[in-house]
């Protein structure tokens, strides 16, 4: 029962983080600057965590003192970097090619923790990361060598591309840590820091006239976001990691892109497309790739 219950939650946390990108392709649509976007999710996050963390970021404060430099670095990785990066990115391509990109995540993080030596590298997971950059290849060039040749390349994928390195960064510096924070205090704390990041964001957005319309349908958007990708994917994630382990897990990323295929030909009327197949057989292959063990001779 304890592994249905963790696989219930697995679904659950990649459904909410798909419907990140259909929320963030709905804002766009909707003329809501991506940047301010950010900042007013982010702060309501911060609202709804206080009475709940507030305590235990007491409790913890000497943790969080000594430990400032990486917990801004995770808060300027994640909150600060990635969201924007998401979008802005929904802004100029599909939300087909943007799921798609997150699957890459993986590789990335390998590539990043063999950069900055936080982990070794075997050779299963270079071939992985190698079939995953051929992957998104497939999708940012449409398999047409022309747009490798001339550079002519969305603008929207571009960014997104942005978006999976800023990540990999949070979550290659995040096996760094050596200390411990309750979930949701850890999620507040590097809210809390991050929004000094957002905010200058928010402000640059706002003096080149592009301002928010407070109605319904940004009310609507910042709960989703603020509830669902925010707070309850982490919650189900870090419960379901806690009962069958971090790479059983992972392989349930994979859901993200497929729950954002779906619903994004289903509302928006996408077309799922040969290369985005062929691009996501090359990233999911990498990924199996990566997470396979070499045994010892």
């Amino acid at each position: 029962m304890q592994n249905v219950r963790a696989y219930i939650m697995l679904v659950c946390a990649t459904l909410f983080w798909a419907g990140n990108f259909m929320v963030g392709k709905f804002a766009s649509l909707e003329n809501i600057p991506p940047m301010s976007l950010v900042f007013f999710r982010w702060s309501l996050v911060w609202l709804i965590l206080l009475p709940f963390t507030c305590k235990e970021i007491i409790k913890n404060k000497l943790i969080i003192i000594n430990n400032l430099p990486l917990l801004f670095f995770l808060a300027f990785t994640s909150v600060g970097l990635f969201n924007t990066f998401t979008y802005l990115s929904l802004v100029h391509t599909q939300v087909i090619n943007a799921s798609l990109f997150n699957t890459a995540i993986p590789a990335a993080i390998i590539f990043l923790c063999f950069l900055f030596k936080i982990e070794k590298t075997n050779k299963f997971q270079i071939l992985g990361l190698i079939l995953s950059v051929f992957g998104i290849l497939s999708i940012i060039t449409k398999l047409d060598l022309n747009v490798l040749l001339t550079l002519n390349f969305n603008k929207g994928d571009l960014i997104m591309i942005g978006g999976v390195i800023t990540w990999g960064l949070y979550s290659a510096f995040l096996k760094n840590k050596k200390f411990t924070l309750p979930l949701l205090t850890l999620v507040h704390v590097l809210c809390t820091f991050g929004l000094i990041f957002i905010f200058p964001q928010f402000l640059y957005e706002y003096s080149q006239g592009l301002r928010v319309s407070f109605n319904s349908n940004l009310y609507y958007t910042l709960i989703y976001l603020a509830l669902f990708p925010s707070i309850g994917s982490y919650y189900c994630w870090a419960g379901a990691v806690s009962i069958i382990g971090a790479n059983r897990a992972g392989i349930f990323l994979s859901l993200i892109p497929f729950f954002s295929t779906i619903m994004a030909i289903i509302f928006f009327s996408e077309q799922f497309k040969f290369f985005h197949l062929i691009g996501s057989i090359l990233i999911i292959l990498g990924l199996f790739l990566s997470n396979k063990k070499v045994q010892n001779a």
